[in-house]
Formats: C-alpha cells, structure tokens, sequence
C-alpha cells in the first residue's frame, strides 16, 4: 500500500494569506484564507504596501490554523509548496520566507509553485476524475491566456492578453461606476438587470488566433459614459455593465472555442478570479457543448486566490520529483511572468 502524501501549500501572492493541507493531490483537509478585501476596499484597489504588512501579521497564524484543522503536524508534511509568482513582490516574499524557514527548519522539500498553473490545478479539487490533456481559459485580475495542458507537468501556451487582462477591466470599469471593490462581482451582480445587448461595444482581435485585448473595450466603456454624463443623459448602469460582460465573454468564449476546435481536445477548465463569473460558465459551456466538448470550473473558494490549489500543484509536481526554483540557502530569484 503506497504512503498518503501531505503538501503544505502557502499563497501570499496579493491580498489574501493562505495555508492549506492536501492529501494525495485531491483531498482537501484544510483551507484557510484571511482576506484583505474589506481593507482594500476603501482605496478602491489593492494597495502593495499595505497588503505585505498584513501578509506579516497573518501568515504564521494562517498556517498554524491550517495544520490544527487538518489534525496535522510538520512531521506529518511531506513536502512545502508556495507561490514564487507572479504577483505582488513585497507579498509574494512574506509567503516564501515563511515557507523557505519552514522547510528548512523541518528538513522538508520546498517547491515553488507558478501561481496560473495553481488556478489551473483547482480543477483537479473540483473534479476527481479530471486528467490531461484538455484546455484551459484562465482569466484573472492580472492574466488572460489559453494553455494547452498536456499532461500534469507540461503545458503549452496558445495566446495571452497584450494589454490589460479581462479581470482588470471589470475592476477599472466598476470603479468609474462607482461601484466598491473588487468590481467583477459588482458588475456581473448589476448586470442580472441589464440588457447585454443594449450598447455595442467592441470585441477586440475576434477574428485572430488566441491573443485578447480588452483595453479598447475599457477606453469604450469610460468614453461612453463620459459622453452620457456630458450629453446630461440618464445612463442605465444595469445596461452598461451587462453589455460591458456580454463583450468580454463573446471574445473568451469564442476564442475558446476556436482552440478546442483547433487542437481536438473534448474538455475546457476555468481557472482565476473571473471564473467565477455565472455568466461565464453558462456562455461557455452552451458553447462547447455544441462542438462536443465539456467545461470544467471550480466552486467559487477555489476560484479566488488560495493554498489549495498550491497544494494541488505542488503534489503533483512532488510526485514528479521536480525540484524548486528556490534556493533554500539565498535570496529566491522572482519568475514573475
């Protein structure tokens, strides 16, 4: 009978601070996540500084907190998975030390965990019979990309965003509308009200390969309510931001598609902040059903920012007896990209 595996995983990335156990990849037995959105929310975004000083207060007591719950100790932990990036600098290093001291105080293997491939590996939470090959959409506040996922340990980038990602957008648009932070779930909660066919905004790069670009989109959002407010006309917000969603899903949607149809593969994963967009989810499923193939998300704790998915992701790679980016005995060397 071959021995459970038990990864620490630690997320530091932004502004949440996260500890989680995962046993054997797909079991879960803590997840624990101290938020800094209501701290945030009154500067309207994330504020760097601000978010490294409540990593230092919180990441000690969030991975005491996820080792008690998973009835856990260090000598129980096989290996020490974090994030290295990309995100935050200043956040990403209160996580790594933490991690970095755990491992070496423990004799532990530390493996640093690319924070896209850990939204990725989500899935794998949700759906214990998901394996590779299959393609994923992963849409965030910082990142829109397409990855082929040929197997646990090797992907294939298809097409990336060239400007802003779709999970910024949402939030800059939010706020020009004056709704609070963070501005996706405003949005997509205004737009049930809405028409999304209302106002037509641009799609941007429809027709090309798997590139996104969704500051045009942006700017036409700002410069349509600008010229309502200077015209003195009533705007109806719903309208604005259920065609503004309609937009960003048309092209995330059809792009998907078009990669699906291109490279064969039956079964699409959701990863990042955006997936847990409903509108989303519904658009793109009745999509690539309609080619035969199926979607994949995760529930809404693992859309966002957390150590399970680290966990998730370091397993896998434990298993694959990579070795860490990080050098135990230096500084870590940030990938941030």
């Amino acid at each position: 009978m071959s021995k459970d595996i038990y990864i620490l995983g630690i997320e530091s990335s932004c502004d949440e601070t996260a500890a989680a156990v995962v046993k054997n990849g797909r079991e879960v037995l803590s997840n624990i996540i101290a938020s800094q959105i209501v701290i945030h929310r009154k500067f309207g975004g994330v504020v760097p500084e601000i978010a490294s000083r409540k990593h230092i207060e919180k990441v000690l007591p969030v991975i005491d907190e996820a080792l008690r719950q998973a009835q856990v100790t260090m000598d129980d932990i096989d290996a020490v998975a974090v994030t290295y990036g990309p995100g935050l600098v200043g956040a990403l290093l209160v996580g790594l030390s933490a991690a970095k001291a755990l491992a070496w105080a423990n004799d532990k293997p530390l493996i640093g965990v690319n924070h896209l491939e850990g939204h990725v590996f989500a899935n794998f939470l949700n759906d214990k019979e998901l394996e590779p090959p299959f393609m994923a959409l992963v849409v965030s506040g910082g990142h829109t990309a397409l990855l082929k996922v040929v197997d646990y340990n090797s992907f294939e980038l298809l097409g990336q965003t060239r400007d802003d990602a779709a999970g910024e957008a949402f939030d800059k648009i939010a706020r020009v509308m004056g709704l609070q932070y963070p501005g996706g779930p405003e949005i997509e909660k205004l737009a049930v009200g809405g028409d999304p066919q209302a106002i037509d905004f641009p799609r941007a790069l429809l027709k090309e390969d798997y590139q996104f670009s969704f500051s045009g989109l942006k700017s036409a959002v700002i410069n349509y309510l600008h010229n309502e407010q200077q015209l003195g006309h009533q705007v109806n917000k719903a309208d604005v931001a259920a065609s503004f969603q309609e937009a960003v899903v048309d092209v995330l949607v059809q792009k998907s598609v078009h990669a699906l149809q291109a490279t064969g593969l039956k079964k699409i994963v959701l990863a990042g902040g955006v997936s847990a967009n409903k509108h989303l989810q519904t658009e793109l499923a009745k999509a690539v059903s309609r080619i035969g193939a199926s979607l994949v998300h995760p529930t809404p704790i693992l859309c966002t920012d957390n150590a399970v998915m680290i966990a998730c992701r370091g397993y896998f790679m434990y298993q694959n007896n990579e070795k860490s980016p990080l050098d135990l005995n230096a500084v870590p060397s940030l990938k941030l990209g």
